[in-house]
């Protein structure tokens, strides 16, 4: 047993050593290259990032310690040094429209804008071979999930509640690839048109609906008003007699050519009983009109004679 369990840890650093003797004559090797091609090497050793990028060296195929070097000036040795910039600035990308089936089976059309950072440089070369190509195509499968849960209703009035869900699931995911999502929007919901046309259809009878019942409360409290104003009239003839003169007043300042006068039924109901008795005389005494019609006639005639 003991042989097998030294001989890993023996081979292991037998590895290491050798490594560590390459890299040392290939370092040694590359600084005598380094001198004898002064001054001209001195353009591939030296190397600038700016304030918002960092670089990740790899010598000899592995991550040299330190970290990401930057912002500044700083030196790789030729032919065994390579290295790769990072950008830190944050990156906003557009998810493409996506088909998604909410839970209560409505297919709709989503889109969102995407914006995101790198955190961590070293994690970002490393642990994932293209971050950018990765963080899109995750947001587009997180849209569709995190949409797959919600009602039709609740995407169209949560939007907020939605992109911060997905914020914080995208950013649990792309944390190991050193990558930081900052935000994410929803930009457009698309319906189907026959979808479109019963929710207008909906809105529209809801709008009725509530013209309705405004004007049937309106109906009623102009009701009620009529009933309290004729109460208040029937207590008080003098209020309908001013009442009566306030119309007059507006009319007459229509400058109409006609102008209707109302009168009281008190003053129109003995003239109605005096053409009435008139009406029923004239209608019992006929035979007299005619008598006396025929006795004229004749008279009438010798006279023309």
């Amino acid at each position: 047993m003991s042989p097998n369990v030294y001989i890993l840890p023996v081979t292991k650093r037998a590895e290491a050593d050798s490594i560590g003797c390459v890299e040392v004559l290939a370092t040694v090797c590359s600084t005598i290259l380094m001198v004898l091609t002064l001054p001209i090497s001195i353009f591939l050793c030296f190397k600038v990032v700016q304030e918002y990028e960092r670089a990740v060296i790899f010598r000899l195929g592995r991550l040299r310690s330190g970290g990401a070097r930057g912002p500044g000036v700083f030196f790789v040795l030729p032919c065994i040094d390579n290295y790769c910039k990072v950008d830190l600035r944050t990156v906003s990308f557009d998810v493409p429209p996506q088909e998604v089936l909410t839970r209560d089976s409505v297919t709709v059309s989503v889109d969102a804008v995407v914006y995101y950072r790198i955190r961590d440089p070293l994690n970002a070369v490393v642990q994932v071979a293209n971050y950018s190509h990765s963080t899109r195509l995750l947001a587009a499968t997180t849209l569709r999930n995190v949409l797959g849960t919600r009602n039709l209703s609740e995407l169209l009035t949560e939007r907020e509640a939605i992109s911060h869900s997905m914020q914080v699931t995208l950013d649990e995911a792309t944390d190991p690839w050193g990558v930081q999502v900052e935000r994410v929007e929803i930009k457009d919901v698309s319906l189907p048109d026959s979808l479109q046309r019963s929710m207008a259809a909906e809105a529209e009878a809801a709008r009725e609906a509530r013209a309705k019942v405004i004007a049937a409360e309106g109906e009623m409290k102009s009701s009620r008003a009529l009933k309290e104003a004729s109460d208040i009239m029937c207590e008080s003839p003098a209020a309908l007699q001013l009442r009566y003169l306030q119309t007059l007043s507006s009319i007459a300042g229509e400058k109409n050519s006609t102008i209707v006068f109302p009168l009281p039924i008190e003053l129109i109901g003995p003239l109605m009983n005096i053409t009435s008795s008139i009406t029923s005389k004239m209608a019992a005494t006929p035979s007299s009109t005619a008598t006396t019609t025929a006795v004229a006639d004749p008279r009438a005639g010798e006279v023309i004679d």
